[in-house]
C-alpha cells in the first residue's frame, strides 16, 4: 500500500498542503518546530484516530478553524485507490471511505497499516506494559481484523464487572464472568500467536540488531497464573469484590523482553534499547507486510542512529518494497546511505514545498 496523494489542513502549524509523494522514498527536511514531524502525525491520526505525540486532539487543531482535516488517496498492490478522510474538531468526528461515512474511525486502519518509528520507541523497552500490549494489539489487528470485536466486548464485560463490583453486586458481576472469560481467550490466543511470530521474526533479523550481540525472547504474558483464565477468575473473586476491580486477565497482560536471560529494560543501554525498538517494529512490519505492506514512518531517525543503523533500517524497509516516509533536519543525513529514487520536501513554518524528484 502507498499513499498517491495527501492533503493536511489545519493541523498544528500546517495551514493547508498537498503532497504528491514519491512511491519509495520521501524526504521530509527543515529546521526543528518546522512542521516535519506534523505530516508523519497526519498520517497516524488518519490511520489510527490519534496521534502518538498527545493523547488529546485540542493540541492538533490548528489556529484558522475549529477542526483539523486529513485526506488521502491510497493504492494497493492491485493498484485500486482507495480515497480516506478524517476531520476532527474537540468535540465531534466525521471519517470517510470512497466517499462514505464510516461508523468506527478504527474502519479507516485497515486501508492505512504503517509502522511508526520515532524518539520515544524505547518506551517499548523500559515504558509501562500498555505500551507493549498496544504495539502487540497494532499488529494483530493489521493480520486478524477479528481481534478488535473481541477486544471491544472483553473491554466492555470488564468495565460491567467492575461497575458491578465497585456496588457489590454480585450477581451482576458474576454473570458477566462467562462473557470474560470467552473474549478474554481469544484476546489471549490472538496474541500469542503474534508474540511467536514477533520472537521468530526479531531473531531473524541478523546480527545487526542483536544488543551487544547477544540473543533477545519476547515471552507473552497473560495476566493471570495457571492454565485456566476461568479459574484464575474464580481464584481472584474475593479479591476482586474488595478491591472493587477486575485484577486478572488479558487488560493486565505483558510482554516480556529479555536479553541474555534478563530483562531488557535493565540489561541494555538507552541506545540498545533503540536498536532493540527498532528491531521489534521492523519486525512487525514484516509480518503486516504478509496481508498489506504498511507505510515505514521515520521520524527524527538520523538523531537517533549512527549512518551505519539508520543504512540497516532503511534497507530494511526498501527490502519490503515499503513506502518510507522519513524527517529530519538535514535531507543529506539520508541521501548519503539511499541516494536512489526519491522526493524532497522542505518544510518551513507549517509550510511544505516539493524541491525535486530523485
Amino acid at each position: 500500500m502507498r499513499i498517491k496523494s495527501l492533503k493536511i489542513n489545519n493541523l498544528r502549524n500546517i495551514s493547508g498542503a498537498s503532497l504528491i509523494p514519491h512511491p519509495d522514498l520521501n524526504i521530509l527536511h527543515g529546521d526543528n518546530g518546522a512542521g516535519k514531524t506534523g505530516v508523519i502525525e497526519a498520517l497516524v491520526v488518519l490511520g489510527k484516530g490519534r496521534s502518538f505525540r498527545s493523547a488529546q486532539i485540542a493540541p492538533l487543531i490548528g489556529p484558522d478553524s475549529p477542526a483539523f482535516l486529513v485526506v488521502a488517496e491510497t493504492v494497493m498492490p492491485d493498484q485500486a485507490t482507495h480515497r480516506l478522510g478524517l476531520e476532527r474538531s474537540r468535540s465531534h468526528w466525521n471519517a470517510r471511505i470512497d466517499g462514505q461515512d464510516v461508523a468506527q474511525v478504527s474502519e479507516l486502519a485497515s486501508y492505512l497499516p504503517f509502522t511508526l518509528m520515532e524518539p520515544n520507541s524505547h518506551q517499548l523497552i523500559n515504558g509501562s506494559p500498555d505500551v507493549r500490549r498496544r504495539f502487540l494489539d497494532w499488529g494483530v489487528f493489521h493480520v486478524k481484523h477479528e481481534f478488535l470485536s473481541d477486544w471491544r466486548n472483553y473491554s466492555l464485560a470488564v468495565r460491567q464487572r467492575n461497575a458491578a463490583l465497585r456496588t457489590a453486586d454480585e450477581r451482576v458481576a458474576q454473570s458477566l464472568d462467562t462473557q470474560i472469560v470467552r473474549y478474554g481467550m481469544q484476546v489471549d490466543s490472538a496474541r500469542r500467536s503474534q508474540t511467536a511470530a514477533l520472537d521468530q521474526m526479531v531473531r531473524s533479523l541478523g546480527d545487526a540488531f542483536k544488543p551487544a550481540g547477544l540473543e533477545v525472547h519476547l515471552e507473552y504474558d497473560p495476566g493471570w497464573r495457571g492454565d485456566s483464565f476461568e479459574q484464575a477468575l474464580a481464584d481472584a473473586w474475593r479479591r476482586d469484590l474488595d478491591r472493587g476491580a477486575t485484577n486478572v486477565g488479558p487488560h493486565r497482560a505483558e510482554l516480556h523482553l529479555s536479553v541474555a536471560g534478563k530483562p531488557a529494560r535493565d540489561r541494555l543501554s538507552r541506545g540498545e534499547q533503540k536498536l532493540l525498538a527498532a528491531a521489534l517494529l521492523l519486525a512487525q512490519a514484516r509480518i503486516l507486510a504478509t496481508r498489506q505492506i504498511p507505510l515505514l514512518l521515520l521520524d527524527d531517525l538520523a538523531s537517533e542512529f549512527d549512518s551505519e543503523r539508520l543504512a540497516i533500517v532503511l534497507e530494511a524497509g526498501r527490502a519490503l518494497g515499503a513506502q518510507l516516509w522519513v524527517t529530519g533536519t538535514d535531507a543529506a543525513d539520508y541521501l548519503a546511505i539511499a541516494p536512489g529514487e526519491h522526493r524532497k520536501f522542505h518544510v518551513k513554518q507549517g509550510r511544505i514545498e516539493a524541491e525535486q524528484s530523485g
